[in-house]
């Protein structure tokens, strides 16, 4: 019953792999009327993009079974009933004492069946499923606080790239598909969660000093300037993970993270970037994250930085 109540199962053929979509005119964007094969195209279209951000990471896929107006699950443990071919990780939470196996995206047809069980969200960990230890990706987040304006986010991204240029370092932004923008830098896997989250506070130091009117890097939330762009290194940390480049995100208009230039930051808004309009964009520009694995870059300076600034190793 419910299956006809939202359209009758159809197979996609992926790769080498063939997916059944149950339920796919379930409206999953109530305000645009984008349903569960609107999402499962939009992955299609953008294949190349989200494996690419998404490959061989321990991932948790953000859930929206009843659509993005419904509960969100925070899907850690691969449920019963997944494709023996999909393939995973165990990973050890030490603060539970538990375990659980994450899917590890190496193929599209991973993230189709993931939409296909009403992820709209591919959230992965900053490490690669062979190395849990040591990230290779390093997360710049600026996250807008309350009442801090897109303008400002735009005017931080600018200090951000002065500094990494200073350093040698290539970032590669995108929006956050909210109302922030990341910024990814490949690293060579040599330090540990709690290392390469002190390199980014020091990175944090240096960019709220050349801009201290907004910038922030103060910890607790209640304590910041609310109008003030919070650089929250913290999403460094083991375990801490964000919506991948070309992920979805559960907004009423279906926003999603989009690699952007660093020329276009200047000219953009979030809402530019939706399941409606990022697939054109894909088609005409192609992947603007594709080199993004080109080159891993050393964190030596930052690692002086924040001995100079005497920062604590924390967990």
């Amino acid at each position: 019953m419910a299956s006809s109540a939202h359209g009758e199962p159809i197979e996609l053929t992926v790769g080498d792999r063939v997916v059944r979509v149950s339920s796919p005119d379930r409206v999953y964007f109530p305000r645009i009327g984008a349903t569960k094969l609107d999402v499962v195209r939009y992955y299609e279209a953008v294949g190349p993009g989200i494996v690419r951000a998404l490959r061989d990471r321990p991932t948790m896929l953000h859930r929206y079974p009843k659509g993005v107006d419904g509960p969100k699950v925070h899907q850690k443990r691969i449920p019963a009933g997944a494709p023996d071919w999909l393939e995973t990780v165990e990973i050890y939470f030490p603060r539970f004492g538990r375990t659980a196996d994450e899917v590890v995206v190496t193929e599209l047809g991973s993230v189709i069946w993931a939409a296909q069980m009403s992820t709209v969200e591919f959230h992965p960990w900053n490490c690669r499923a062979g190395d849990l230890d040591h990230p290779d990706e390093w997360r710049i987040d600026l996250d807008p606080m309350p009442d801090c304006s897109w303008e400002r986010v735009q005017k931080v991204a600018a200090v951000v790239r002065e500094v990494l240029d200073e350093l040698g370092i290539r970032g590669f932004p995108k929006t956050s598909g909210g109302s922030g923008l990341h910024v990814y830098v490949r690293i060579e896997p040599r330090w540990t969660f709690s290392e390469v989250r002190r390199c980014a506070l020091a990175f944090a130091g240096e960019v709220e000093r050349r801009a201290p009117s907004d910038v922030t890097t103060v910890w607790w939330r209640k304590d910041r300037d609310p109008a003030a762009v919070f650089l929250d290194y913290n999403q460094n940390a083991r375990d801490h993970t964000i919506a991948c480049a070309y992920s979805l995100r559960g907004t009423p208009i279906a926003t999603a993270s989009a690699p952007i230039t660093w020329d276009e930051v200047p000219d953009v808004h979030p809402d530019d970037f939706t399941i409606r309009t990022l697939p054109a964009r894909f088609a005409d520009l192609g992947d603007l994250h594709a080199s993004i694995d080109d080159e891993a870059f050393s964190l030596d300076t930052l690692v002086e930085w924040a001995d100079r600034d005497d920062l604590p190793l924390a967990d």
